[in-house]
């Protein structure tokens, strides 16, 4: 008997799936997913990231990121009255049951997005912004594409059913990066847990059930239909470091939201985002036939890395900067490089650039500068 249930257990161990027999990793019951961390883009963990599924309504992040470029680019405001159209009206699924002819702000719409899924309101802000629902949707692919989501095809702005309409949890993770990286006053929706439309008589409940019982969330969207499954694309913060995890085709809401919040703790777990810098202040930089004798090197970019929490303590810089520069010297021109190791092992180059532009000096300049320097020698 007892060579029985041996036999038993280890032969229901080989039909686990292969990450469940993996120490340390998180517990993925879905079709597709992914982990990734938002300021470096780096991937934690992925599962068939690449395979093209239908999205449902996980489709709006990308209606929400371009709806955020117009607004922060100033092509578009908040207070904005959007006028709701027929077609718009006569949208499916979630809604929040807009009349046509009714009139919202571009603030309501975005809450009616973010928070209660309103296919309807999606429409009217595509509407609003581009003229009509294609054109929208046009943007939507043109977008994808400077993005690098290479496994997407848009076919409208709401994650309705659509024959063709597919993407990938890697690529919902690029524009869920893009969004909430270079848009990050999306949270003012997205962390909603409830709330309002038309003066209170519209009450709004978020479909991203994380954002009420997961620690740091801070969104970001969900979507469910017959042929997608539970999808869900979640972010969350906690020391400085926001994770985004992506959840496609799960059968269920409830092992979706803990195939998220899994992959979410596991992130957390095990990995921190470190700033990195020089060992000692870096000196200035002579410049030669410059207006200005020296210049002062900084670091190009953040100098952040992720690193494995297990790590931290193998974290190396080590600079290598030139000792002079002739002018003319660019802002941003440059000067060297701090290469960053972990455990020994080359992570990561940061160039060293100069902080202000230097003129080259004149003929006369030059006179200039030699009278200068011999009256002081006397």
């Amino acid at each position: 008997m007892k060579k029985f249930v041996a036999a038993l257990l280890a032969a229901s161990l080989c039909i686990l799936p292969a990450q469940a027999t993996v120490a340390g990793t998180p517990d993925v019951n879905a079709g597709s997913a992914l982990l990734m961390e938002k300021e470096t883009g780096e991937i934690l963990y992925e599962m068939n990231s690449h395979d093209r599924m239908e999205p449902a309504s996980v489709t709006k992040i990308m209606t929400l990121l371009l709806v955020m470029e117009a607004i922060d680019g100033g092509t578009l405001s908040k207070e904005d009255t959007v006028q709701v159209s027929a077609r718009a009206a006569s949208m499916g699924g979630s809604q929040v049951y807009l009349k046509e002819g009714e009139q919202m702000t571009v603030h309501d719409l975005l809450k009616a997005v973010a928070v209660a899924s309103g296919n309807d309101a999606a429409v009217a802000l595509a509407e609003h912004l581009a003229g009509s629902e294609n054109a929208f949707v046009e943007r939507m692919n043109q977008r994808a594409q400077e993005l690098g989501m290479t496994d997407t095809t848009f076919l409208n702005c709401t994650g309705l059913p659509a024959p063709g309409h597919l993407t990938s949890a890697h690529d919902i993770a690029l524009m869920s990066r893009e969004l909430i990286l270079n848009h990050p006053s999306i949270r003012e929706y997205t962390t909603i847990w409830m709330d309002s439309l038309r003066d209170g008589a519209f009450q709004l409940s978020n479909t991203n059930r994380l954002v009420r019982f997961y620690d740091g969330c801070t969104g970001l969207k969900t979507g469910f239909t017959a042929a997608a499954g539970y999808c869900m694309s979640a972010t969350a913060e906690r020391d400085g470091m926001e994770l985004i995890a992506v959840v496609m085709k799960s059968t269920t809401r409830d092992i979706r939201n803990e195939t998220a919040k899994s992959m979410l703790d596991f992130g957390f777990a095990n990995y921190t985002v470190l700033d990195v810098k020089p060992q000692q202040a870096l000196s200035p930089v002579e410049v030669i036939l410059g207006e200005q004798e020296f210049v002062q090197p900084v670091l190009a970019g953040g100098g952040r890395i992720l690193v494995e929490k297990a790590q931290v303590n193998g974290v190396e810089t080590s600079v290598t900067l030139t000792t002079d520069v002739e002018a003319p010297v660019a802002q941003g021109q440059k000067l060297g490089e701090m290469t960053v190791t972990v455990d020994g092992q080359v992570r990561q180059t940061i160039d060293i650039v100069s902080a202000q532009a230097v003129e080259r000096l004149t003929v006369p300049g030059i006179f200039k500068g030699f009278l200068d320097r011999f009256f002081m020698a006397k």
